[in-house]
């Protein structure tokens, strides 16, 4: 069907917001929906707009990221980023820091499809989860449930600060150098969610003082994590590759959802996923 004739418009390419935008000046166009859940290269382009309906994959990829944040809890929780590093046998039994998650904190930080989904798989294990979002509209399987102007005030009692929060305007840069410092000495920060969400210069600062834990990070800022980075090298450092959310891991679900969106689009229902322009998300 020509662009000109289309009321709406699945666009499967995350990478091309300028081509979109191309598509949106033939096309009269009153519902789009997008790849992914992150849309920040959208947002940035100025290709969101109020004139039409967007979606994207918000839950798509929730479970499978979720699936990720609670290995490198794990990995830090159990000292892989050591022990995946030794070339020999050490017996430290009595002073390993290892530890189980039912004596620790685990702070949530985005309690959308990710969180959500982490709040659930984390709950057997007994650890004591908090979460903080925009609202401050409880999280299930959560003790309590902040707004994001409470977070510097919940830092100092987690042992692990998750971020499965959207890149925004309010998001970006976060975790800056005074919010890193606010974490409690030990703590690992665990990161599934934007690579912008941490200054990482500030990180890489605080990570050098011996003040954290560690990091696990599936995404970062830069990205790709630029060879001979100063993370790739730290012992209580766990970096991967942006895999939290492959696309073969969210096809079948994507599919789904866009078959489901365009049998609500087409019987005149609310569509699953909006978008939000103002929060961009």
């Amino acid at each position: 069907m020509p662009l000109e004739d289309a009321d709406a418009i699945v666009w499967i390419d995350p990478r091309s917001p300028e081509r979109l935008k191309d598509a949106l000046a033939r096309s009269p166009a009153r519902w789009v929906q997008l790849p992914f859940a992150g849309i920040e290269a959208f947002v940035t382009a100025g290709v969101i707009d109020r004139e039409r309906t967007w979606t994207c994959a918000k839950g798509v990829y929730g479970h499978a990221t979720a699936e990720h944040a609670l290995t490198l809890i794990l990995a830090a929780a159990r000292g892989l980023n050591r022990h995946l590093r030794a070339t020999t046998w050490h017996d430290e039994e009595l002073a390993a820091p290892e530890r189980r998650l039912i004596d620790a904190t685990i702070l949530i930080v985005g309690t959308g499809g990710i969180g959500t989904a982490l709040a659930s798989m984390v709950a057997p294990l007994g650890p004591r989860i908090l979460g903080v979002n925009r609202s401050g509209e409880p999280l299930l399987n959560a003790e309590r449930t902040a707004s994001i102007k409470e977070l510097a005030g919940l830092l100092p009692e987690a042992n692990f600060v998750v971020l499965a929060a959207p890149l925004t305007l309010e998001t970006n840069g976060l975790f800056d150098e005074a919010m890193l410092r606010r974490m409690k000495p030990g703590a690992w920060l665990v990161n599934v969610a934007r690579g912008g969400l941490v200054m990482t210069e500030a990180l890489v600062t605080v990570l050098e003082e011996g003040r954290l834990g560690g990091a696990a990070l599936d995404v970062t800022d830069p990205e790709p994590l630029p060879d001979h980075h100063p993370l790739w090298t730290m012992s209580n450092v766990i970096v991967t590759p942006h895999v939290a959310n492959t696309w073969a891991m969210g096809l079948r679900s994507l599919t789904q959802m866009v078959q489901d969106n365009v049998a609500r689009f087409a019987a005149g229902e609310e569509l699953a996923g909006v978008v939000d322009p103002d929060a961009g998300y």
